[in-house]
């Protein structure tokens, strides 16, 4: 590293070894890019050409732990790039996306270094290798070819040159969703444009318009913590309409935002991409190694849950246009007015509504429950470390303790929206627990992991309120987070949340579930005024309505996840909306629900390349989920010890070191049907 680079950057000397953020600026990050490739290239080269016959340990576990500055990095970069970005920052990110793109693909293309790979996997079965060597092996192995190792040089030529364009284009379309979301605002002061909106959101709207300089005004935005409530709870159905037409249109909108053009480009070099290696289409190529396995399998699960979603739909439908004529409103119900209706319907069935329920959902407290249960199923605590300075002042840190009370692993809470901050909630990790010597000196290094949501960020000394949604979402995020603090891997490349896309998600979502075991909500669910738990009355209500409303969530997923499908296993199209068109008209789409997210803005599948062809998987993982707590259900006790036991020996801890499918059956015994997930949904009795 040369003299002018800011060590920080790779050498990280914060609180339990996090990053100085306060040291690192944005222009750090192009030099630093630029050694940590040149380093990386320099250990890619030592393996490569090293002369002595390969080994598992001078070929894969050498390629395991090179690339450490370049690891550091870009962990540092991305987070920036989704969690508090900045015109630089993109600029920046436009840039190295396509060179990431391209220093990987010299890799997985260098034929010395694949030869290597290559003559191990050959002799896998006399190597003596343990089951995770294994599948660290055959993970490299699989990597390289699907990286284009065995194809002629013009093919490695033209799939890097693929790569590159589609890295490119997934950070332009991720930017411009982020552009559609910012610029867009309603403001309001009137009685009339007020009306319906409860104190809660009232009080969020005021904030945003303070920040916006309109103080003593209100501010709609395409915030989900904000954008949902109000088309839940306005009842100026013009504005309803207007908020609602913002926020499906994100992406395309025409002019420099438009993503539409983007998607069909990506579509077909996507296409391109799996024909060169081998592939009918792209949806092949990426479910070659998942627990899916095929297209067909993927599609035949979908249509499965899709009659039995779109029927109850359409039943649905039904009481809420009879609850609105009996308002004396005789509209068809229309997206804008399903949210609107559905509360009132919800409020009038079971006696509650939405805000009612919202005070006693506290984010302080709802986080306090996520490390109770925590605590209870895995015998680990959290310990709030005050005064650290992270990368933005909003996000809070945390020290993960073992039963014998030592630092397992560090933790970071990124809880409120900001223009900065792309839309949704994710994971991510700083660093990735292994077990692997490095060449500092260090055995193995200790995961720094970090949830990022988008709940609207309260008054200045007002607790911070959460939907019932919210809550789950606060619940999924650090299931996902305990998947990376609870490994127990030698290898970095098996760490954690690295297991195939319809796996991923079932820490997360199994998780879910203990948010609404009585236990849990009666100790946390506690009144922001009051400190008094909520009325048992009121939680069986909560918990009598757990399937409302059922179809409309099935329908908005299931319909995304289709045309996701769709895209990936037919001919590149000229014109994606046609298609997403198209296929929502022969699956009969009801007009009153939209997909939960338009491909304009559908950033799963378009903003890189984590869900595409992949959107289904959260639904495959809910089978799994299902039945999974049906373990615990089944005991009586859903803290059961032993249940909770092979729940992190088996799933929890191994990462991807096990096959996906061995790792569940040795947790339950057997795979799952999709019976006890539609049950879950009150799909089916």
């Amino acid at each position: 590293m040369t003299e002018s680079l800011n060590a920080e950057i790779f050498t990280w000397s914060g609180h339990g070894g996090l990053p100085r953020f306060d040291k690192i600026q944005v222009s750090d990050f192009k030099p630093a890019f630029q050694a940590a490739f040149e380093a990386h290239d320099r250990e890619i080269d030592a393996i490569a050409d090293n002369p002595e016959t390969p080994s598992f340990s001078n070929t894969i576990t050498a390629l395991e732990v090179a690339g450490d500055e370049l690891s550091r990095v870009s962990s540092l970069f991305w987070n920036r790039a989704g969690a508090h970005t900045d015109p630089d920052v993109q600029a920046l990110e436009r840039e190295i996306a396509p060179r990431m793109s391209r220093h990987y693909s010299r890799i997985g293309m260098n034929a010395a270094l694949f030869a290597r790979i290559d003559a191990l996997w050959e002799q896998r079965a006399t190597l003596g290798l343990d089951r995770e060597e294994m599948r660290v092996l055959e993970r490299h192995w699989k990597g390289f070819v699907k990286s284009g190792a065995k194809l002629p040089k013009a093919d490695q030529s033209r799939l890097a040159d693929i790569n590159e364009k589609l890295a490119g284009l997934g950070a332009r379309f991720g930017q411009n969703v982020l552009a559609d979301e910012k610029n867009w605002s309603l403001l309001l002061q009137s009685p009339e444009e007020l009306a319906g909106l409860p104190e809660f959101l009232l009080g969020a709207m005021r904030e945003v318009a303070g920040e916006r300089g309109a103080e003593g005004k209100f501010v709609v935005t395409l915030s989900r913590s904000i954008i949902e409530p109000f088309l839940t709870f306005s009842s100026n159905r013009r504005l309803r309409e207007e908020a609602f037409r913002a926020w499906v249109a994100r992406g395309a909108n025409g002019g420099e935002t438009d993503n539409r053009a983007i998607m069909t480009e990506m579509l077909r070099l996507r296409n391109e991409k799996a024909r060169l290696l081998g592939y009918e289409n792209y949806a092949s190529l990426k479910l070659d190694d998942t627990m899916a396995k095929s297209p067909a399998a993927v599609n035949g699960l979908l249509r499965q849950v899709w009659e039995k979603a779109v029927a109850r739909a359409r039943e649905e439908e039904e009481d809420l246009h009879a609850l609105a004529r009996r308002d004396g409103q005789n509209h068809e119900i229309m997206p804008w007015d399903w949210r609107f209706y559905a509360e009132k319907l919800r409020a009038e069935r079971f006696d509650f509504s939405e805000a009612e329920l919202k005070p006693y959902l506290q984010l302080e407290m709802i986080l306090k429950a996520c490390f109770d249960v925590a605590e209870r199923i895995f015998g680990i605590t959290a310990r709030e470390v005050k005064g650290v300075v992270a990368y933005h002042p909003d996000v809070r840190t945390f020290e993960i303790l073992d039963s014998s009370g030592s630092v397992k692993a560090l933790f970071l809470g990124d809880y409120f929206a900001r223009p900065s901050k792309r839309s949704g909630a994710w994971m991510s990790a700083f660093q990735s627990q292994h077990r692997l010597p490095l060449k500092n000196g260090a055995i193995g290094e200790m995961p720094i992991i970090y949830n990022v949501c988008n709940f609207a960020k309260p008054a200045e000394g007002q607790p911070a309120l959460l939907s019932l949604d919210d809550a789950r979402t606060l619940f999924h995020e650090f299931g996902h987070a305990l998947h990376g603090m609870l490994s127990n891997v030698r290898y970095p490349s098996v760490s954690g949340t690295s297991v195939s896309r319809d796996f991923v998600e079932l820490p997360s979502q199994l998780y879910e579930h203990w948010l609404t075991v009585p236990e849990i909500l009666s100790r946390y669910a506690l009144h922001e005024k009051t400190g008094e738990p909520m009325p048992q009355a009121l939680l069986d209500k909560v918990l009598a309505a757990r399937t409302f409303n059922a179809g409309f969530a099935t329908v908005e997923f299931t319909s995304s996840a289709l045309v996701d499908m769709a895209f990936h296993t037919m001919d590149p199209p000229d014109d994606p909306m046609a298609v997403q068109n198209a296929v929502l008209t022969e699956i009969g789409m009801p007009r009153s629900i939209t997909m939960r997210h338009a491909s304009p803005h559908f950033q799963h599948v378009f903003a890189g390349d984590g869900y595409s062809a992949g959107y289904y998987s959260y639904m495959w993982s809910e089978v799994l989920d299902a039945d999974a707590f049906s373990a615990f259900q089944e005991t009586g006790n859903a803290f059961d010890p032993a249940i909770a036991r092979r729940l992190a020996d088996h799933i929890y801890s191994v990462g991807g070191s096990v096959d996906p499918e061995e790792a569940y059956k040795a947790f339950r015994g057997k795979l799952p049907s999709p019976e006890a997930m539609l049950v879950k949904k009150g799909l089916a009795a």
